[in-house]
């Protein structure tokens, strides 16, 4: 096996433990509705949420939570969500359309990325809040408003491009919003269009993980709002979008052995860690380490609701050194997030079954071929790595991992490369070569943990004829698990659904 296994445990909490001690209740909905299968939990989306409002309560602020539509397509998910008082961020006339149809109303819809002009049409019907990210798309909905007579359309203003005073941080650029140096044109097109536009307040995109970026971004939107009031406009918002990140492991030790580890697989100092020698964005000249490791910080201590409460609580440099919070607070703004992986941490697993284990004949890992499509797990698509957890055909749940890697060393662990059953040299569920507690057999589960945000949907087709995953909502009733359909769930007492 080259050395000690590395592994990457999953961080679990209580729910998603719960569900992978449940062994029976796995294997018999794999047997009955195939493999691979998405299971969601629509209870911990509630919970998630609540983490969030309890950071604008630390900090004394108002304004909504919109979940990122888009990160899931699940109407169980979607549903339990209308039942709290939470919005959602929607991001094309087929989502609109399934808020509407799940229940929220329009005061809690937020109309996002790119618009066609029935989208807009829509929204502007339904009196959503649209975010415009053009002035083309200003005058688009503008003119749409007026030929239709519709009522008043709440927007927002999405920017981009913002830079910091003093020592030098700019945000990354983004394809989304209009560069802030141009805030003064959109802005004349507000006041041209006041009778049929309502500015509601201005917002960002940013996709970066960095604090001090989203700080930067977040001090120019108030600057803006300062310029909209000065024009005589009565701005109350600003919405900062998402990217408060997911912690997914439950060991950062593991994460730093590994990356070190892969350091000195493309450097050759150690037996490679990937199928055929992939580097994840590094490479070998002549001995010198290149490139930039292109994955998913697995291990975020600081995510999530923490990540907004730090963000927050950082100075604005160029605001005179206040937390941004006491300056929304100070100005009476409305705070707007968009968490879409945020709010769905450990909201689901992908479940996929065993179908074939087999010695490459090198003596390296073994071959593990699973009855699913790299698209159906898309951890990888997203740089994330992370350990599948093995569900014996047979077993009692002993696969869970518990803390510490001494959870692993009750069976021989081995090696394995995860391919999926496309016809496909590249149908690798992942390039990481996987180490697992003990060798798996035909007929055993593999479940990857936390696949609700993106991993889930994003990414699923039905290449060779073989259909995308089904998906299942589960619930808990005391110390028993209940499941339905996800199209089946409803936030009231679930009924029918199978025991």
């Amino acid at each position: 096996m080259g050395g000690q296994p590395l592994y990457l445990a999953p961080r679990l909490e209580s729910r998603l433990r719960s569900l992978l001690g449940s062994p029976d209740l796995l294997h018999t909905l794999t047997d009955a509705l195939g493999s691979p299968l998405h299971v969601v939990v629509p209870d911990q989306l509630a919970d998630n949420l609540q983490q969030f409002r309890s950071v604008y309560g630390i900090h004394h602020l108002s304004g909504q939570v919109f979940y990122a539509h888009k990160a899931n397509r699940s109407s169980a998910l979607l549903r339990r969500l209308a039942a709290t008082d939470a919005g959602v961020d929607v991001a094309s006339l087929g989502e609109l359309q399934h808020a509407l149809g799940a229940g929220f109303t329009p005061d809690r819809i937020t109309a996002t990325g790119p618009k066609n002009p029935e989208f807009l049409w829509l929204a502007a019907r339904t009196s959503v809040t649209v975010s415009l990210d053009t002035r083309g798309e200003l005058e688009q909905l503008a003119t749409l408003v007026r030929k239709h007579a519709l009522p008043r359309t709440r927007v927002l203003l999405r920017l981009s491009g913002f830079e910091a005073s003093g020592v030098r941080v700019l945000s990354r650029r983004s394809r989304f919003g209009t560069d802030v140096r141009e805030s003064d044109p959109l802005l004349e097109s507000v006041e041209r269009y006041g009778d049929v536009l309502d500015l509601v307040g201005v917002a960002y995109h940013l996709d970066t993980t960095s604090l001090a970026e989203k700080a930067t971004a977040l001090e120019g939107c108030l600057r803006v709002l300062e310029e909209c009031r000065s024009r005589g406009l009565r701005p109350r918002a600003v919405d900062i979008g998402g990217g408060f990140g997911v912690n997914y492991l439950a060991d950062g030790g593991q994460w730093e052995r590994y990356t070190t580890g892969l350091t000195q697989a493309v450097l050759g100092t150690r037996p490679p860690l990937t199928y055929g020698g992939h580097g994840y964005g590094l490479r070998n000249e002549a001995g010198t380490l290149r490139g930039t490791l292109g994955l998913y910080p697995a291990h975020r201590p600081v995510a999530g609701a923490r990540y907004l409460d730090e963000l927050l609580a950082h100075p604005a440099a160029s605001l005179g050194g206040s937390p941004l919070a006491a300056l929304l607070l100070d100005h009476l703004y409305d705070l707007h997030t968009e968490p879409g992986r945020a709010l769905l941490d450990q909201c689901g697993l992908t479940v996929t079954k065993v179908l074939e284990v087999r010695d490459h004949g090198t003596g390296g890992p073994l071959l593990v071929r699973l009855a699913a499509k790299a698209d159906d797990v898309a951890l990888e698509d997203h740089g994330v790595l992370m350990d599948p957890v093995v569900v014996p055909r047979d077993g009692d749940g002993s696969g869970v991992p518990r803390d510490g890697d001494e959870a692993r060393t009750a069976a021989e662990p081995v090696g394995v490369h995860l391919f999926g059953s496309l016809c496909l040299e590249s149908d690798l569920i992942t390039r990481r070569t996987v180490f697992l507690p003990r060798r798996p057999a035909p007929g055993d589960l593999l479940a990857f943990a936390n696949t609700a945000g993106y991993c889930m949907d994003f990414h699923a087709t039905r290449a060779q004829h073989q259909p995308a995953a089904r998906k299942v909502a589960a619930w808990q009733e005391g110390d028993t698990w209940r499941w339905c359909l996800d199209d089946q769930y409803w936030p009231t007492t679930p009924v029918g659904g199978a025991q």
